[in-house]
């Protein structure tokens, strides 16, 4: 029987994207996006911060580059990977990265007020992420 997983994330840029060609020329753009979340019970609430590396593929990792930036508040949805190296010192080491499957901007650009209309709505790798419930 065959699984299925999406991770959907609500975060802000923690810095600007890097994009590199790969393979015959495929473009991958990868940018960290720091998500806030409050934890704590009984009248207690303590701000925690989780990072996720996200890998953009092909076009979507070409308009990554080309519009965001850090500290830019983004929704990102796609699958968690395992991804294994080796360290400074040697030792193995894993990461987990979310390889973006849609992006979307939240909140206009700084530089025309707020008003700009997402460049990503001619642009998804199918679904329509307007049907979440949030």
């Amino acid at each position: 029987m065959a699984g299925f997983q999406q991770v959907i994330i609500v975060g802000n840029l923690g810095r600007d994207p890097e994009t590199r060609i790969v393979g015959q020329g495929i473009p991958v753009c990868n940018f960290s996006v720091a998500v806030n979340t409050y934890t704590g019970g009984q009248g207690e609430r303590r701000e925690k911060t989780v990072w996720f590396r996200v890998a953009a593929w092909r076009e979507l990792g070409e308009r990554c580059q080309q519009y965001l930036s850090k500290g830019r508040q983004v929704l990102v949805i796609g699958t968690i990977d395992v991804r294994a190296y080796t360290d400074q010192s040697g030792q193995p080491q894993a990461t987990l990265e979310l390889t973006a499957r849609d992006v979307r901007f939240l909140g206009g650009r700084e530089d025309d007020g707020g008003r700009s209309r997402d460049p990503f709505d001619e642009y998804s790798s199918g679904g329509n992420i307007t049907d979440i419930p949030f």
